[in-house]
């Protein structure tokens, strides 16, 4: 499985270039609050934001979800999202 991740999903799937990484990232956060998936979206909401997406835009796609995944769904996803962006706020000096 680890072979699987690291060499096809992150290697070659993610590397295609008919989506950008800011797509995929926004494609696989949806997914993964959709399915329920808490326990791998911490990565991947760090990933989105290292692709681009800003913090309003997946707080939003978290809120759209909200209507049509389901509000347990999309609490548990703020939960984790508070988490990861309390976590890599730029902190100030």
């Amino acid at each position: 499985m680890v072979s699987l991740t690291d060499d096809v999903l992150f290697g070659e799937i993610w590397a295609r270039e008919e989506l950008s990484p800011r797509d995929r990232s926004l494609i696989t956060v949806a997914t993964l609050i959709t399915n329920g998936s808490t326990e791998q979206l911490s990565g991947h909401l760090q990933r989105a934001r290292a692709n681009g997406l800003t913090e309003t835009e997946l707080k939003e796609v978290i809120t759209h979800l909200a209507f049509y995944a389901g509000w347990p769904r999309a609490m548990a996803a703020i939960a984790v999202a508070r988490r990861v962006f309390n976590e890599t706020e730029p902190t100030h000096h």
